[in-house]
């Protein structure tokens, strides 16, 4: 079985022979710890990648997302990284006046696909592919307003609040189109909604403004016979129910903070959950013992001939062997559920 079945069965909760893995490493790991990258890559490698941006007009960017100091990325969106390792963070609005919305203009570039050179990479894997791209429309108001004009925009919701979110859909429909097109096996969404105790902004907002964008971009996806993933960072159990009723397979999310058992009562068999081991405390200062039950707990609670991807990010602070203990453990789940049909 493949990669990319093993992901496809364990979507349809179609009992795939494993769990299948993927290995968030960000650059703060990689510069950091090689050796156990290394490790991590050959031992445990990756059943999911996203493919390629590959693009025939190039991105006008500055500077490096990951490094120390400025980035502006293709939207003219201006980061200040003050660490290395992991992107900044927007402290100047690129509109600060609904006035300049008459010169603003979405990056066409992203739109120019190299689609023939994704097809090739496409066929020349056997891992199950998300598209090169993250659709992002929250996160994206609030790196042109700043976040704490976002939150202020959401609760004036004002006309030019209603234009440049209709502008920001507008061009991720086109470039959910465009991805859905090539061979890649889902689309990706990205928006952090969550606080640690519940969401940024009330369900009701989000189901105003956002919840219909992502509507739409499922329903390109399933036109074209894709699956949907999604990250979102924080407790956003308020709204599980609603991401899937439009059409979200799997979702990446900081399960610990909603209660794992609580996300099986009420979600196990309906949703994928694409990881994630607890990152903020667990895989930082915890002990391989620890990290070991909590992904038994996730395995007890979550999986359903299906419906989990073993994931974990190894980003600042996390400890090398906690993260390698994550993948032993799936490991060991597996044998111990093969064992235990062919005792049957």
């Amino acid at each position: 079985m493949t990669s990319r079945e093993l992901v496809r069965r364990t979507l349809e909760f179609d009992k795939p022979a494993r769990v299948p893995r993927q290995a968030w490493i960000l650059p703060w790991a990689e510069a950091r710890f090689p050796d156990w990258i290394a490790r991590l890559r050959a031992e445990y490698p990756d059943d999911l990648m996203a493919a390629p941006q590959l693009y025939r007009t190039p991105l006008s960017v500055v500077g490096s997302r990951y490094e120390q100091g400025t980035y502006i990325d293709e939207w003219g969106c201006r980061f200040e990284n003050i660490h290395g390792g992991v992107i900044g963070i927007v402290h100047e609005p690129l509109i600060r006046d609904w006035n300049q919305l008459d010169a603003f203009h979405t990056p066409d570039a992203v739109l120019t696909v190299d689609t023939d050179a994704v097809q090739d990479f496409c066929r020349t894997t056997e891992r199950f592919t998300l598209a090169g791209t993250l659709v992002r429309p929250f996160e994206r108001l609030c790196f042109i307003r700043t976040m704490e004009q976002a939150m202020i925009d959401l609760a004036e919701q004002s006309d030019g609040l209603k234009e440049l979110l209709r502008r920001i859909h507008e061009h991720y429909l086109r470039e959910v189109e465009v991805w859905a097109q090539t061979f890649v096996d889902a689309i990706m969404i990205m928006d952090d909604w969550g606080m640690q105790t519940g969401l940024l902004v009330s369900p009701k907002a989000f189901r105003r403004y956002f919840l219909p964008m992502y509507a739409d971009y499922a329903a390109i996806a399933r036109r074209y016979g894709k699956f949907v993933f999604m990250h979102s960072d924080g407790n956003i159990i308020d709204i599980l129910d609603d991401l899937i009723a439009v059409g979200v397979n799997a979702i990446n999310s900081q399960v610990a903070c909603m209660g794992v058992a609580e996300l099986g009562r009420r979600f196990c068999g309906r949703l994928t959950f694409w990881g994630e081991i607890d990152r903020q405390d667990l895989l930082a200062f915890g002990t391989t013992a620890q990290v070991d039950a909590a992904v038994r707990e996730i395995h007890a609670a979550l999986y359903a001939d299906g419906g989990v991807i073993a994931q974990c990010e190894f980003g600042p602070g996390a400890i090398p062997e906690n993260v390698i203990q994550v993948f032993r453990t799936w490991q060991a789940l597996d044998l111990e559920q093969q064992t235990d049909g062919d005792r049957r």
